[in-house]
């Protein structure tokens, strides 16, 4: 079920629990649809993992989304109705406990070792990753059930009938779903 986008217009959001690979599948649907990419994580952390304002925020994502072709990644309940109300596409991705906490574990510790840079000079550092109450790895396991359900909830409501929804299960519906997608 090949889907074709016609010039833009295309206005997709993916989101999921942490670790699912929201940003990677994104900056994937980007580059594929020539569309711009905005990560909601960019927009949210300062310098020393400072979290802007709401306010800030808010803002900072209805100037990013300014436009017809973007596809965003990620979970801010504080943005979700600016976007979704833009967006016309939700991707779900709904993967396996295991699964998710497997690439986070590898993603971790590989940001931890490496000491890539995020956003705004931000580093994950093994300290906090693994051994905090701020760990990644531990909001994952916090969130985890909760997005798995909220999800497939908040889509059902009303307010989103006009989105069209894909529900990922596996990185091999994803990457099936993503070798479908071209531009018109």
């Amino acid at each position: 079920m090949p889907r074709d986008f016609q010039g833009c217009g295309q206005r997709i959001s993916i989101v999921g629990t942490t670790g699912s690979g929201k940003t990677t599948l994104a900056r994937q649907v980007a580059q594929r649809l020539q569309i711009r990419h905005v990560e909601l994580d960019a927009l949210h952390w300062e310098p020393n993992w400072t979290a802007v304002s709401d306010e800030v925020f808010q803002a900072r994502v209805m100037d990013a989304l300014k436009g017809d072709c973007w596809v965003v990644d990620g979970n801010y309940s504080e943005v979700r109705d600016l976007i979704w109300r833009q967006a016309d596409t939700v991707v779900f991705l709904d993967y396996s406990f295991w699964l998710v906490l497997g690439r986070l574990l590898r993603r971790t510790w590989r940001r931890s070792l490496q000491q890539e840079e995020l956003w705004n000079g931000n580093r994950e550092t093994f300290r906090k990753s693994f051994f905090s109450q701020e760990s990644i790895l531990l909001w994952m396991l916090q969130t985890y059930p909760q997005r798995r359900k909220k999800y497939p909830a908040l889509l059902q409501r009303s307010e989103y009938a006009h989105l069209s929804v894909i529900h990922l299960r596996s990185p091999k519906m994803a990457g099936e779903w993503l070798s479908h997608l071209r531009v018109g």
